[in-house]
């Protein structure tokens, strides 16, 4: 939190520079109520292999997205497995969780590529989430 504050401090000590400071306020504010700047901690844990930049930045691009589907998404931790490391096939497993305030998400998918399974486990990740809120829209 700290490092947003910082960010903001930065941004307004320049933003004020060009113009004046009631405006800078108002912009403070629409950006804090709106959450443009909310925070997500994303994890991308991986077991018995190192990901490549390519596959990070695929998790990292597609996870951000996330936050179109819940405003609220606080934690989100991404774990890549190889299975069967002693037999030939090496399954790729996904899984992935996401925490909310009094919620958390979790799916696993496996296939033979980290990039399949990932995006198969983020779509049923985004269908939960779905769910989730249609739910919450129903009873309230």
């Amino acid at each position: 939190m700290k490092s947003l504050q910082k960010i903001l401090s930065l941004f307004f000590g320049v933003f004020n520079a060009v113009c004046t400071f009631m405006q800078a306020k108002v912009l403070f504010e629409l950006l804090t109520t709106k959450k443009i700047f909310s925070i997500m901690n994303v994890q991308i844990r991986t077991q018995r292999f190192d990901a490549d930049k390519k596959l990070l930045e695929h998790i990292n691009e597609k996870v951000v997205k996330l936050k179109t589907y819940h405003d609220h998404i606080v934690d989100v931790d991404v774990y890549l497995k190889v299975d069967n490391v002693v037999h030939q096939i090496k399954d790729k497993i996904a899984e992935i969780k996401v925490h909310i305030p009094k919620h958390t998400f979790f799916v696993k998918h496996e296939s033979k590529m980290f990039e399949e399974s990932f995006d198969l486990a983020l779509k049923s990740i985004i269908d939960q989430i779905k769910s989730f809120k249609a739910k919450q829209i129903a009873t309230h």
